[in-house]
């Protein structure tokens, strides 16, 4: 399978596996599977996750794991994935789309682009790729593929594009978890301040209660 491009650092570093990590370079079906993956687990159990389901499908061709049942291989032990079932049919429907739109050649999602409305509109357009994962992959595009069309599609907010290191990767995970742990905190803090409806009158109660003796 042909990679899209060479990363800027000659590899990426969002799990411990070096393997995992070159073929997320390597295979552009597999960067897109990760980012599929990267909902509701660490970024290394995702992104390891394309490695994974080739060992165990013994292909990463999109045609040929669109047409399998993948739901078994997730859930062999360990579990691919937290959801094995949800994520098994996401990354089926994904391989499915791009079997279809794009013969089978992940790499033409960001390569066939003319523009960046047509790259956000091909990312957007994957199955299970809301905004957030359109940013995220923008900006791994822009930033460790060099795709141009790509940079308008980078947020302000550090991303997974941020990642040029083990270190930056835990930078950027412990980042992740105090965002996360500041909006609890805020949410809680403006649930304590709500304030409750003003309790009736007796005598509106007793206007409005019921007709008894």
């Amino acid at each position: 399978m042909e990679a899209a491009s060479a990363p800027a650092a000659g590899r990426l570093h969002f799990t411990d596996s070096d393997e995992a990590n070159e073929l997320l370079v390597r295979d552009p079906l597999a960067l897109l599977i990760g980012f599929a993956l990267d909902q509701q687990v660490t970024v290394q159990k995702a992104f390891e996750g394309p490695l994974v389901l080739q060992r165990r499908a013994g292909t990463l061709e999109a045609a040929r794991l669109a047409a399998m049942d993948l739901e078994p291989l997730f859930r062999e032990r360990p579990a691919l994935h937290r959801y094995p079932g949800a994520m098994a049919k996401r990354v089926r429907d994904l391989c499915a789309h791009v079997a279809e739109h794009y013969d089978g050649d992940a790499g033409r999602v960001w390569r066939d682009a003319r523009s960046p409305e047509e790259l956000r509109a091909n990312l957007a357009a994957l199955p299970g790729f809301g905004e957030m994962k359109v940013k995220a992959l923008g900006s791994v595009l822009a930033k460790r593929f060099g795709v141009a069309l790509a940079e308008p599609i980078v947020p302000a907010h550090p991303t997974l594009g941020d990642v040029d290191s083990p270190a930056a990767l835990a930078e950027y995970q412990a980042g992740k978890r105090a965002h996360k742990a500041a909006m609890r905190a805020e949410a809680a803090a403006a649930g304590a301040v709500t304030p409750r409806p003003p309790a009736r009158s007796p005598a509106r109660r007793r206007r409005g209660g019921s007709a008894g003796p």
